[in-house]
């Protein structure tokens, strides 16, 4: 066998695809790079791994330096190692996703970028590197989560109506979903509480809130709603 310092070690990186939730639509987080390779082009938010940093270490310090956030929901999506992937040299991008409510965070661009923008996941622009793969990736793996793990909270305002809740399922989906049945599997599901508040300010109407039930046990139980 060979010795192990007779091994090229390739570069690792970490490449996010932060998910937003606002006024209905779905979008995605991007960087406009001011740096070759790709400069002036749209990519997915990204740094190296140092040394001493775990992925997990990686991943806040790109949302801290890179975006402006910290404390959200993250979740490890898939491995990218085509060898060309980067025309810099050999890199492997461990790729994660994020769902934030982008009401609760006022991004800004890093010393890397030209600026940072919020995109519907309907009209990204074309992306450098191979991150429109890695940003379809994360699209799919949402889409397929929500259906059996609620996963779709953090992207609300902590209190809700179940209509809000149903449109955001929708706006994921892209499928119209039958109300009454929606709220029937959620509500067995034990997915949210009813806080016992009514919405105030509605001229006919006071809707009552919900939040996500924190204390929720995972189990086996499929949603498809689709």
């Amino acid at each position: 066998m060979k010795a192990f310092s007779a091994y090229k070690n390739p570069a690792l990186a970490v490449d996010l695809v932060v998910f937003g939730y606002h006024e209905k639509t779905l979008s995605v987080l991007l960087l406009n790079r001011n740096e070759e390779p790709f400069k002036d082009r749209w990519t997915l938010p990204g740094a190296f791994l140092q040394m001493e940093e775990s992925f997990q270490q990686l991943c806040s310090r790109i949302l801290q330096t890179k975006l402006g956030m910290d404390n959200v929901y993250l979740e490890q999506l898939y491995t990218f190692d085509a060898p060309d992937r980067d025309p810099r040299g050999r890199v492997i991008a461990v790729a994660h996703y994020a769902l934030i409510n982008p009401k609760k965070f006022a991004v800004a661009a890093g010393k890397m970028a030209n600026d940072v923008q919020w995109f519907p996941v309907k009209k990204i622009p074309a992306l450098g590197f191979d991150h429109k793969e890695i940003f379809t990736k994360a699209l799919q793996r949402l889409q397929s989560k929500i259906q059996y793990f609620p996963v779709g909270f953090q992207l609300l305002d902590e209190m809700f109506t179940m209509s809000e809740l149903h449109e955001l399922y929708e706006c994921i989906l892209g499928v119209e979903i039958d109300r009454r049945n929606f709220s029937r599997k959620i509500l067995d599901a034990e997915y949210v509480i009813n806080t016992g508040i009514k919405r105030e300010g509605s001229q006919n109407r006071r809707p009552e809130l919900f939040k996500f039930n924190k204390k929720l046990k995972q189990n086996n139980f499929q949603l498809n709603i689709s």
